[in-house]
């Protein structure tokens, strides 16, 4: 197994929107069942929730673990990072995978998941606003929401795909 990093996350995925709970799950080399420690901050890098991530045997197998945010997020930015196991305490040895996300409930309270919607032509990031929650002063809620595929929130074009958090 060469060649394989030690965690690999595949869920959350990177700029996610992520609910009260936060499921996380990938690959990973274990010793004695122990993968390592997965870790929520928000954007202010305040712990948010924590859990030792287990599994089975030695070697490479799968993980998950549901961490539990509740709504204790003060920014929506934020992280999920994933550190792997490392029993030889050799600082070389470490290894950590850092996925940045998005909380849902800090753009929109309650927060129930999104839609997705498809830019057409002519379409601002207020307008979408308007559209959507009936206030346009709102576009910087599409905007964070969507922070991986907008660079500039007066830059979109027909075709994109934006997350609408509801």
């Amino acid at each position: 197994m060469a060649g394989l990093p030690p965690i690999t996350v595949r869920s959350p995925e990177p700029y996610d929107l992520v609910g009260d709970e936060v499921p996380v799950c990938g690959l990973g080399a274990a010793f004695e069942g122990v993968f390592g420690t997965a870790i929520l901050r928000d954007g202010n890098g305040t712990l948010l929730a924590q859990v030792s991530l287990t599994g089975g045997g030695n070697g490479f197998s799968l993980f998950h673990a549901v961490l539990n945010v509740g709504g204790a997020s003060a920014t929506a930015e934020g992280t999920l990072a994933v550190t792997a196991d490392n029993p030889s305490g050799d600082p070389s040895r470490d290894f950590t995978v850092v996925v940045p996300i998005t909380f849902g409930r800090a753009l929109i309270d309650p927060y129930s998941g999104f839609l997705e919607y498809t830019v057409l032509s002519g379409d601002t990031l207020s307008g979408i606003a308007q559209h959507f929650y009936a206030d346009g002063n709102l576009w910087p809620r599409l905007f964070t929401a969507n922070r991986d595929r907008i660079g500039n929130p007066n830059l979109i074009w027909p075709g994109q795909v934006f997350r609408i958090p509801e």
